[in-house]
């Protein structure tokens, strides 16, 4: 009897999310190969069952020593921190490399790209879904918009294509917030409301991309939980159960953003009826319920 070939994936940017989808992809008996930029990172993938590439994304040392043409790709990567110019390096010039790599071999299946709902410029309490267009109002956003074009631009190199726009992502060992309560101080305004999206339903959401039906060859989508509420309601629901005082609001930015993030109310509507998806933490009282449980 022949063999039957295991599913190839390959993930560009093993870090957060990645590992995590590493892990679901192994677990499903697919062969999983990671690009990082991290060799501390990669020392620890091959007990995992990993196979690690060491490189940049944004050269293309990289295209060689990888699958010519896996199954599934998710491109993940993140910026490791700095401004504008890492931003474009890690995004818009990382995805480059992948529009060449792909044009130099046979077509591959589908490919995954974690965007940001950050390209959403509106305000004013909006209700947003992918109808709306992406009209970045910083730099990096713009940034994140043209790398979104890029992989559009390159359509026809993949079976298909589908871009995630990531609200802001907390979960285990990301607990920014839960340290800001416990600090007192919780930088923004109140009054806005908070887009967030658990980690494991990230994973979720790609792997239901990844696994869709042929008969959905794609698009552009939000990924959030059910129900953006405002900030200081979730603030004062974390310090109810972490028993620390009602925190201040400082009405500036978070450290490392220009600017506070828009009042926007992101919908999640277009996902759920294309792959099936649903959040396992439908609002930030599951997601961070569990978390304080453990």
């Amino acid at each position: 009897m022949a063999s039957v070939r295991t599913k190839q994936f390959l993930i560009l940017g093993c870090g957060y999310v990645g590992a995590a989808v590493a892990d679901r992809a192994l677990a499903a008996g697919w062969t999983v190969t990671a690009l990082t930029r991290n060799p501390v990172a990669a020392a620890t993938f091959g007990a995992r069952g990993i196979r690690s590439v060491v490189a940049d994304l944004a050269s293309d040392e990289w295209h060689e020593q990888v699958p010519a043409a896996p199954e599934f790709v998710l491109n993940c990567v993140s910026s490791g921190g700095g401004g504008v110019e890492a931003y474009t390096r890690s995004y818009l010039r990382g995805m480059e490399s992948i529009v060449r790599w792909r044009r130099r071999a046979p077509a591959a299946g589908t490919i995954v790209y974690t965007s940001s709902t950050s390209v959403y410029a509106f305000g004013g309490a909006r209700r947003v879904d992918e109808l709306m267009p992406a009209e970045p109002a910083t730099e990096r956003a713009r940034i994140l918009a043209e790398t979104e074009a890029t992989l559009a631009a390159a359509r026809s190199a993949w079976a298909r294509v589908f871009t995630l726009r990531l609200a802001g992502i907390y979960g285990p060992g990301r607990t920014y917030l839960v340290e800001q309560v416990r600090r007192g101080e919780i930088a923004g305004v109140g009054h806005h409301h908070l887009n967030l999206i658990h980690r494991d339903d990230i994973v979720g959401a790609i792997m239901g991309c990844l696994l869709a039906p042929p008969a959905v060859t794609g698009g552009v989508f939000n990924v959030v939980d059910d129900q953006p509420t405002p900030k200081a309601e979730v603030v004062a629901w974390l310090a109810e159960r972490l028993g620390a005082p009602s925190p201040q609001f400082t009405g500036e930015p978070h450290p490392g953003r220009n600017a506070v993030t828009p009042d926007r109310i992101i919908l999640n509507g277009a996902l759920k009826a294309a792959v099936g998806w649903g959040p396992r933490y439908p609002t930030f009282r599951e997601g961070y319920g569990s978390l304080l449980s453990h």
